[in-house]
């Protein structure tokens, strides 16, 4: 019997897994751009956007192998429980 439970449960947690990352990366870039221009006492929007945009990028290309490979995995898993769910009825 399929668990709906489990099954939204393991697909936030695979969402939530994704995205942290390039989360978390544009948070740090933007407090350390923050931080540049507090002290320098420069304010430009752009100083604030472009390196965010650089480094989010990088980071999604650099961890691409792993997403789509956690991704997929999670796909086999979800299609082998629809399956057996086909075959025990």
């Amino acid at each position: 019997m399929i668990d709906i439970n489990l099954i939204i449960s393991n697909t936030f947690y695979i969402i939530l897994l994704l995205s942290a990352v390039p989360l978390l990366t544009s948070l740090i870039i933007g407090l350390l751009v923050s931080v540049f221009q507090a002290s320098t006492q420069i304010q430009d929007a752009s100083l604030a956007f472009i390196p965010k945009v650089i480094f989010v990028f990088m980071s999604i290309m650099i961890l691409l192998p792993w997403s789509i490979d956690t991704l997929s995995s999670f796909t086999i898993e979800l299609f082998s429980l629809i399956s057996s769910y086909g075959q025990a009825k």
